[in-house]
């Protein structure tokens, strides 16, 4: 897999001249600055579809806990229903493998670790899969025996194994037990394993102090993020498929650096030659027409692009759109053509919530003025 060139960003008089906009971004400090969109008739249509009545008995229907939605770095809508408040560190389930990502990026521009590297480089317990690189982790393309079945397949599911019975000790060791079903990148399966066996890895990028505290010191604090509860197994890895917890607004932080390339005011993050890696569709991915509206992987984020023939997956939203989702209706989506960040947590147990449906109301009610 052929590793993007890494770009740093000089803060020389020279290039900051050629970035005339910086001066006049908004970026939030402690809090976000607030700027509410007026109410008109689209903000009404799009709160109709997020926020129907509310079921908590059967747990049907579309039940939005959070919905946030920032434009040129300002709030413009913020609501909340059930018991999650301004305040509350949601559980994000698999948004926390972009997180991932983001958190690997920072390595990358450190220079701890290359795409192209043999994942047992970092990880010992993966000697088994020589041919196992990190890039075909990042695209969810390992080739291992994985099964992503919780309701309709628990009895067979490997990731129920992992995260609750025979694998919840030590998550990555189990991950790295499974057999090799195809060679690594020559097929995409979305797992969670593969999230956890990179998160053993950066173990072994940063050392062992280190790490515990890495995701802090490397991501977060610098985006000024302060309520991440990001749970460990036995052996104190990260769970990072699933069990990160964070306000709405402190991950519309994550969505503000990506939509910026990966720099945060005056600091380059994550390497501009990361985000658009994450941003690059897996060549290999072939649509699935049983599952319409399932977005394509990047690097362990999602694009809504056409590729190998299929049409975009979000018909009614830019192509340029990208996100992070999570089981349950979580997602940060990411409009860069709109100037857009999004977020919205949820509780549906029944698939009748629409990624498309509901950035087509947000892009509605609050799509950037045609004159910008």
């Amino acid at each position: 897999m052929p590793v993007p060139a890494l770009r740093r960003l000089s803060l020389s008089l020279a290039l900051c001249a050629a970035i005339p906009l910086a001066s006049a971004e908004t970026w939030p400090a402690a809090d976000w600055a607030s700027a509410p969109a007026p109410r008109s008739a689209a903000v009404d249509a799009l709160e109709t579809y997020a926020f129907p009545t509310r079921d908590d008995t059967t747990r049907q229907g579309i039940r939005t806990d959070a919905l946030l939605v920032i434009r040129d770095g300002e709030i413009i809508y913020e609501r909340y229903a059930g018991p999650t408040k301004a305040q509350t560190p949601h559980l994000t389930w698999s948004i926390s493998k972009s997180l991932l990502s983001a958190t690997l990026g920072t390595a990358y521009g450190a220079g701890l670790f290359k795409l192209d590297d043999a994942a047992a480089k970092y990880y010992p317990p993966l000697a088994s899969h020589p041919q196992l690189k990190l890039g075909h982790l990042l695209n969810w393309a390992s080739g291992l025996a994985w099964q992503e079945g919780y309701e309709y397949a628990p009895l067979t599911s490997t990731v129920v194994a992992m995260l609750y019975t025979r694998g919840r000790d030590d998550m990555a060791a189990y991950a790295a037990s499974l057999a090799q079903e195809v060679a690594p990148g020559t097929r995409f399966r979305y797992s969670s394993g593969d999230t956890n066996l990179l998160s053993a890895a950066l173990r072994g990028m940063v050392g062992e102090q280190a790490y515990k505290d890495y995701p802090w010191t490397a991501l977060f604090e610098p985006l000024g993020i302060t309520s991440v509860v990001w749970e460990s197994d036995a052996q104190g890895t990260f769970v990072a498929s699933s069990y990160a917890y964070m306000t709405a607004r402190d991950l519309a932080r994550v969505g503000l650096l990506m939509q910026r390339d990966g720099r945060w005011d005056q600091r380059q993050v994550l390497p501009a030659a990361w985000v658009a890696f994450n941003r690059t569709p897996f060549a290999n991915y072939q649509a699935d027409p049983q599952k319409p509206g399932e977005a394509v992987p990047g690097g362990m984020w999602w694009l809504n692009v056409p590729i190998n023939g299929a049409a975009k997956p979000w018909a009614d939203v830019p192509e340029d759109a990208f996100a992070a989702l999570g089981h349950w209706g979580q997602g940060l989506y990411v409009i860069p053509s709109e100037h857009l960040v999004v977020v919205r947590y949820g509780d549906d147990r029944d698939h009748s919530y629409s990624h498309n449906e509901l950035l087509k109301r947000v892009q509605a009610a609050f799509a950037v003025e045609a004159t910008r």
